[in-house]
């Protein structure tokens, strides 16, 4: 069997054991603890390819798993996990051919895992939002890269704090995602200056999906935006009309 062959077998078959796992009915411990027991380098391929899987769910549970993946590496064999970003950074390259789906999402997943690699790549990350960076122009990878700005903000958000001006546009976008993902960012940052934006935002009646904590849930914008007023120090909280 020829070297390239042999790769391909190897993604075929990792990739039949990853399906099932990345499945709702296994629990998130479960399914940690089953991919931290393959060959990290080798589940890059099998899980990027998840990332174009039409079940929303898996697709979101195979960003985690890289998250998780590129974690541990970092910590082991940090030139691994480096080649994992910088993947990832090239899929949402120009030159690269691709679209990038869920790219921004792993990257974000992966630096909210992982503070050395949260310490290389925050900027790249940033810049994905801001006009004068490495702005997405592509509407759903500009979802992505919300919601991977917010994610890093759950646990650093001190190294996102220069996207703040940055999320003002997406707060008056047409998408909903982008205005409920942009106001959780602006209240996981404490971005005060965007409050006049958010109170605007609190009645607003459309729903989004939002992936948090291995699950995906319908969440109103104006929810978003009240829970990031509380955040800010503001009056308006889950539940208030």
């Amino acid at each position: 069997m020829s070297p390239s062959e042999s790769a391909g077998s190897t993604f075929r078959r990792l990739k039949r054991r990853l399906e099932p796992l990345l499945g709702e009915a296994t629990t998130p411990e479960t399914l940690v603890a089953a991919v931290l027991e393959l060959p990290l380098r080798r589940v890059v391929n099998p899980l990027i390819s998840f990332f174009y899987h039409p079940e929303p769910l898996l697709r979101w549970r195979a960003i985690s798993v890289f998250g998780v993946a590129a974690a541990a590496l970092a910590e082991t064999e940090p030139e691994s996990a480096r080649v994992m970003m910088r993947r990832l950074m090239w899929q949402l390259n120009d030159e690269s051919g691709g679209i990038g789906w869920g790219a921004p999402e792993a990257m974000g997943e992966s630096m909210a895992r992982s503070p050395r690699l949260a310490g290389e790549y925050h900027r790249i990350l940033v810049s994905y939002v801001r006009l004068d960076g490495n702005y997405l122009e592509h509407s759903i990878l500009q979802r992505g890269s919300l919601w991977a700005v917010g994610r890093l903000a759950e646990v650093r958000p001190d190294l996102v704090r220069p996207a703040g001006p940055a999320l003002n546009p997406f707060l008056c976008s047409p998408d909903a995602h982008h205005r409920g993902l942009a106001a959780r960012a602006a209240g996981l940052i404490g971005i005060r200056s965007l409050a006049p934006r958010l109170e605007a935002l609190r009645h607003d009646p459309e729903e989004i999906t939002l992936y948090h904590d291995w699950r995906l849930e319908a969440v109103g914008v104006g929810i978003l935006a009240a829970e990031a007023l509380a955040r800010l120090g503001g009056r308006a909280r889950r539940g208030d009309s």
